[in-house]
């Protein structure tokens, strides 16, 4: 009888149960793709300012916007000519007027894509961040519905100059 029992359980292999094994994947792969964080990579293009002197020379001077921010205000001018100062209110910059300004020489050059951001090096990242959203896209109310209008989207960065006199203006 032991001999019997030994012959037939030895020579039979044994059959694995995977079934519950399967009824775990059937649960968790669904789960694990559903929960998965897919990032997202935003990258923004931007150039150094080119050097003055490397341009070609011409008898009337391009237009050349240059945004530069400060401590207390925002600078939006043609490099090398007047410019328009937007100080801060309650001590936060008014990018709205910025942007309105922006549109009215987009207007006026409507071919022109490139700016230069010059920056203050105080200047938090995150202000730098929002002027940039500011110079290359503006949002523009059309009968209820937000539409949005490519503005400067060429951006070149740079540290701000110091300011003539004492080193800064208030």
């Amino acid at each position: 009888m032991n001999r019997r029992w030994r012959r037939t359980h030895l020579h039979q292999p044994e059959e694995m149960n995977i079934t519950a094994f399967m009824n775990l994947m059937v649960i968790l792969v669904p789960f694990l793709l559903i929960t998965a964080v897919f990032s997202r990579m935003t990258i923004l293009h931007l150039d150094l300012p080119v050097d003055g002197a490397a341009g070609t020379l011409t008898a009337k001077p391009a237009f050349s916007l240059e945004v530069i921010v400060r401590g207390d205000r925002i600078e939006v001018a043609d490099r090398g000519r007047g410019g328009v100062d937007i100080v801060k209110k309650d001590g936060e910059y008014d990018l709205g007027q910025v942007s309105e300004l922006l549109r009215r020489v987009k207007t006026e050059h409507p071919d022109k894509t490139e700016v230069t951001l010059l920056v203050e090096p105080d200047i938090a990242y995150d202000t730098m961040i929002q002027v940039m959203d500011t110079l290359r896209v503006a949002s523009i109310d059309r009968q209820g519905h937000q539409d949005r209008a490519e503005l400067f989207p060429d951006i070149s960065i740079g540290d701000a100059p110091p300011v003539p006199g004492n080193g800064r203006r208030h």
